[in-house]
């Protein structure tokens, strides 16, 4: 199924969204830069004015109660979901949208928006592997669909990448055949298949048996140890201590505080923070 936004008439956002001077001139120490996002479903706003700053090679990990509007933010910022106001910019350029002849922002082509797409991984929750394909086929498909990648440099890329998040036994081995972190393992795989700049995780262990998360954190780890800049919705406090450079409190559709992992984790200032965490520590 298509992403909500990248069908039906495109969408011009709404009159009051910031002009594009941010996105003419782009911090070079940014990945991602986030402005004033909204978001609503209906009467339902999810998103109320967001904005985000994530530097390159940073990981920042977004925490909060369930309907904060994390995985919404995170949808977001890759375009699957449109937002209704403001503005992201990824690697510099701005995603989703362009401007037209007076100055609005309209979302762009459904082509060009799979081409800012290809340089964001995208990590699902339940792992949205092609039951009928192998691991090896799941890995090398965007490779060769989208960056038309002949078969035999695809697959010898398939084959590292696999090799690298230890599952070089298992490439012709379909997804029934795996473990919920085997899965996970082959998902994070195909998301570095297209060389991102830039990787998203969607609660990436929250499906996961408790003894199958650390292996799939552990590749994480190796990830942010290597540079990765990489956005995490979360609820592994441990790892977001241990690996985050800032960690993000969400609540209600807004950023309520956000700081090291050390002095959110220790020295919260927003009591939402606190009773947060007082749940979870």
């Amino acid at each position: 199924m298509a992403p909500r936004g990248a069908r039906g008439k495109a969408a011009v956002l709404d009159a009051a969204a910031p002009s594009l001077d941010a996105a003419d001139s782009p911090s070079p120490d940014a990945m991602v830069e986030a402005s004033d996002v909204h978001k609503r479903f209906g009467p339902l706003e999810v998103l109320k004015g967001v904005s985000l700053t994530v530097g390159r090679g940073e990981v920042v990990v977004l925490i909060g109660a369930s309907g904060s509007g994390k995985t919404t933010f995170l949808r977001c910022i890759n375009h699957f979901e449109r937002i209704d106001r403001g503005q992201i910019v990824v690697n510099g350029r701005l995603i989703g949208y362009r401007t037209d002849g007076r100055g609005r922002l309209v979302e762009e082509r459904a082509k060009t928006i799979a081409r800012q797409r290809a340089e964001i991984g995208f990590v699902f929750q339940h792992f949205n592997l092609y039951p009928n394909k192998s691991a090896l086929q799941n890995v090398t498909l965007g490779p060769r669909k989208v960056r038309k990648m002949p078969r035999e440099q695809a697959d010898e890329l398939g084959r590292r990448l696999l090799r690298r998040v230890g599952l070089e036994s298992k490439v012709d081995v379909h997804p029934a055949q795996l473990s919920g972190g085997q899965k996970q393992r082959v998902a994070i795989a195909r998301a570095l298949a297209m060389q991102p700049k830039l990787i998203l995780f969607d609660e990436p262990t929250s499906a996961l048996d408790p003894e199958m998360i650390g292996e799939v954190l552990a590749v994480m780890r190796d990830l942010a140890k290597e540079g990765m800049t990489m956005v995490v919705v979360s609820h592994e406090m441990g790892f977001a201590r241990e690996v985050a450079d800032r960690v993000v409190m969400m609540d209600d559709g807004a950023i309520v505080e956000e700081g090291p992992p050390a002095q959110l984790f220790d020295h919260p200032t927003h009591e939402r923070t606190r009773s947060f965490l007082a749940k979870l520590l």
